[in-house]
């Protein structure tokens, strides 16, 4: 799970960095601010890479995509972004699990033959 969802988070890492470009363009946002959540995001996202393994980090992640989400009020294609970030979170959350399982269960037959 953790190569999936570190995927997921450091492709987010980037899509976050140019929305700030984006959102740079805006007037009435401040430059400053902007690269501010950005910042906390993108650092965020690499945080989470190392995270995504332990308590909570399912649920943190979950939290940076609802986030990516409500960006979309200041950079609105960051709506569809996302939303397709969102997906591919819960795609790499659920399929990673059921890797790890297959990897666990194909280990616990190596060690019984």
């Amino acid at each position: 799970m953790r190569t999936l969802c570190s995927s997921t988070l450091i492709g987010e890492f980037f899509v976050i960095g140019f929305a700030g470009l984006v959102a740079m363009k805006e007037p009435d946002l401040g430059m400053g601010t902007v690269w501010t959540v950005s910042g906390i995001a993108m650092f965020l996202c690499l945080v989470l890479c190392g995270l995504v393994t332990r308590p909570g980090g399912v649920a943190l992640g979950w939290a940076l995509q609802l986030a990516l989400v409500a960006s979309g009020i200041f950079v609105p294609m960051m709506y569809v972004l996302g939303v397709v970030f969102g997906a591919l979170w819960w795609a790499s959350v659920h399929y990673g699990r059921k890797i790890d399982e297959a990897k666990a269960r194909f280990a616990a037959q190596a060690d019984a033959a």
